[in-house]
């Protein structure tokens, strides 16, 4: 894929992934406005929030181009990617809305279409030992027929349960599946696997913030930081 979108009155340039190098030594924690009891346990700031929430309404104009103002169902991949995916739809709606202020003769009801779901995935493991996966909270995936899907997801790793997820929506045959993640992580153990959309695409390092947590710690910090071994120590069970 060469990154660009017809768009049916000509090319749009759908942005890359901000690459956020291995070497990269971050920002230092007294630039921002961190609560002090937090520093004790964080190393550096890997990206700042403002930074953040830009790259986000990026993703969002390129989502919107794509989508051509077509309803569609977005899917929040729960704990983690409800934060980004409020952030994202609000900013997909606004488009969407000026976009009929441009058109006044577009159906606007169907134009402002958006339906969502949120689900959890479960992986379990059958009698053949192979993995799968369980889609919880959505009342049927045969709602998906036939639909535009975009999964929001916060953070893809190993890449394994987002590609399961994707061939358990074919069965339901919807009409296309778009996948947007905030953060791509480069580990050792992906399976190569990148989104359509991409915020950042970040080193191996032990992050929290954003909505990320360590054991439910850490979700309310508005950057992306990395964690020192004493914070990891603390928060442990």
């Amino acid at each position: 894929m060469n990154g660009k979108i017809t768009n049916g009155k000509g090319i749009h340039n759908r942005s890359p992934a901000i690459v956020i190098p291995d070497e990269f030594e971050g920002y230092p924690l007294d630039s921002f406005r961190i609560t002090p009891n937090l520093t004790q346990y964080l190393q550096y700031v890997l990206i700042p929030g403002g930074f953040i929430q830009d790259r986000i309404e990026r993703l969002a104009c390129d989502i919107a181009v794509d989508l051509a103002n077509e309803p569609f169902t977005a899917l929040c991949v729960l704990k983690g990617g409800y934060l980004f995916f409020n952030d994202l739809l609000e900013k997909i709606r606004q488009l969407y809305r000026y976009r009929l202020m441009d058109f006044p003769d577009s159906n606007g009801d169907e134009a402002q279409q958006i339906r969502v779901e949120f689900i959890r995935l479960k992986s379990y493991e059958n009698e053949r030992s192979t993995s799968n996966i369980e889609v919880i909270g959505i009342e049927s995936l045969e709602s998906l027929r036939g639909k535009n899907v975009l999964i929001v997801e916060d953070i893809i790793d190993t890449g394994k349960t987002m590609v399961r997820l994707l061939d358990l929506l074919k069965q339901y045959s919807p009409k296309s599946v778009r996948v947007t993640s905030l953060f791509v992580k480069r580990t050792p153990l992906s399976n190569g696997y990148l989104p359509e959309y991409s915020g950042f695409i970040i080193p191996n390092k032990f992050i929290v913030g954003c909505n990320m947590d360590y054991n439910e710690y850490f979700r309310d910090l508005n950057h992306l930081c990395v964690m020192n071994e004493f914070g990891k120590d603390k928060y442990s069970k």
